[in-house]
C-alpha cells in the first residue's frame, strides 16, 4: 500500500494525502521558480522533514533519558544552489527554552538529531548546518 498519494491540481500546485491518516499537504512552486509561493514548496518540505525528523528523534532520546525538551523550537533555513538547481544547504537552529547544563544530556540530544533518518538520507552534497541554543 502506498504511503502518500499526490494529485497535480494545476497551476504548479499539488495535494499530497497521507494514506494512513488522511492528512493533506498542499505544495506550490516557489516564486523564484515560476510559482506563487502560496504553500510549502517541495524543497521546503525536504527542509521541514529534516527539522521534524531531528526533533522527533531528540524527543525519543529525551523521553528515554528523562530530559525535558517541551517547547523546543527550530528555525530552519533552506538555501538553494544553481546548476543544477537543488538544495545546497539546510541551516537548523535548535532553541531549547530551558537550560540543559549537563554536557552528557546535550551530547545525547545532539547525537540523536544528527542520526535522524532524514539527515542520514540526504546526499552529502546537501550541507546540513546545525546549531544549538540552550535556555535562550
Amino acid at each position: 500500500m502506498a504511503t502518500v498519494e499526490t494529485i497535480y491540481l494545476g497551476g504548479l500546485r499539488t495535494e499530497a494525502t497521507h494514506v494512513q491518516s488522511g492528512t493533506k499537504i498542499l505544495t506550490d512552486a516557489p516564486t523564484d521558480n515560476h510559482g506563487k509561493g502560496e504553500a510549502f514548496s517541495p524543497t521546503d518540505l525536504v527542509a521541514t522533514a529534516l527539522g521534524s525528523c531531528m526533533m522527533t528523534i531528540m524527543g525519543i532520546a529525551a523521553q528515554t533519558h528523562g530530559i525535558d525538551i517541551d517547547g523546543t523550537k527550530l528555525h530552519i533555513t533552506k538555501i538553494m544552489s544553481a546548476s543544477p538547481r537543488r538544495i545546497g544547504e539546510i541551516v537548523v537552529e535548535v532553541h531549547f527554552p530551558k537550560p540543559i547544563a549537563d554536557p552528557k544530556q546535550r551530547e545525547i540530544l545532539e547525537r540523536a538529531a544528527a542520526t535522524c533518518p532524514v539527515a542520514q538520507s540526504l546526499h552529502p552534497d546537501c550541507k546540513q548546518t546545525v546549531s544549538y541554543r540552550y535556555g535562550e
